[in-house]
């Protein structure tokens, strides 16, 4: 049986200054799916880079918010989630 991992195409349209803007990388590909994978890793785990929370997920983040709190870093003013449950 083979065990490399079954591989999808999965294609989309570019307009001409993004196709100039990759003419001189060598395998197109990877660096699209490199960039994919770095945006995605980057994406907000509850609306998965909407910005939006469904419903349902609006009632388990007000669970979730009963011990814990989003702060603002004061050195690089990046915001963070904080468990207050930790300090009890």
């Amino acid at each position: 049986m083979d065990e490399r991992k079954k591989q999808e195409v999965i294609t989309f349209k570019v307009d001409e200054t993004l196709n100039k803007a990759m003419e001189g990388i060598p395998n197109r590909s990877e660096f699209i799916r490199s960039a994919i994978i770095a945006a995605l890793k980057g994406t907000c785990p509850l609306c998965r880079g909407t910005g939006i929370l469904t419903t349902k997920q609006q009632k388990h983040w007000e669970v979730f918010s009963q011990n814990h709190r989003v702060e603002k870093c004061e050195d690089c003013n990046s915001f963070y989630i904080v468990c207050s449950a930790e300090n009890e």
